[in-house]
């Protein structure tokens, strides 16, 4: 299935475009070791403290990236959401720049009352961004679209994680979900 936009795209991006909505997982080895970054990101975002969450952020990434044998890529936390008349943004991906690694920006806060996002919400968000680095860096597709595909690999990264036995107290403040098919 393609999204609407898919007939605006060049000859080369569709192509680009199909060859991304053609793979639907990525598979997480040891899903389960990273049950202590989970529950130290949900502990973070319950105290609230920037700093705290940041480095919880960060912590996760470095473990995904490893697992996934790509790059490192940045965390960078903000504050409350930026919004406008199109809504209020959740997450950015930027690409690598001149020795720079590639970044993720993700904001705490909702923009409109400015209270911490739920957890699960910015878990999402954070694998959302991830996924446009892993379409580059593991993928490497030409560019990173929103298809049907990398919503279901950003859906798979997420399940990966929360289903895995989860029986620390920190840990109980989120829940388990079954775990989707793992495509070949």
């Amino acid at each position: 299935m393609t999204f609407a936009y898919f007939n605006r795209l060049t000859h080369a991006q569709q192509r680009v475009y199909l060859k991304s909505d053609a793979v639907t997982a990525i598979r997480l080895e040891r899903a389960g070791d990273c049950d202590p970054l989970v529950a130290a990101l949900s502990e973070a975002l319950q105290s609230e403290e920037e700093g705290r969450v940041g480095r919880a952020t960060q912590a996760l990434l470095d473990a995904l990236a490893s697992r996934l044998s790509v790059s490192r890529v940045e965390a960078r936390l903000l504050a409350a959401r930026p919004s406008r008349s199109w809504g209020e943004l959740h997450g950015l991906y930027t690409t690598r720049g001149r020795g720079r690694p590639a970044r993720i920006t993700v904001w705490m806060r909702t923009a409109r009352h400015r209270k911490v996002v739920a957890f699960k919400t910015f878990l999402r968000t954070i694998l959302h961004e991830l996924c446009h680095h892993l379409d580059y860096e593991r993928l490497k597709l030409l560019d990173s679209f929103h298809t049907e595909g990398f919503y279901k690999r950003e859906s798979s990264l997420f399940h990966q994680l929360m289903e895995s036995g989860l029986s620390t107290p920190a840990s109980r403040s989120f829940s388990r979900v079954p775990s989707p098919p793992i495509s070949p």
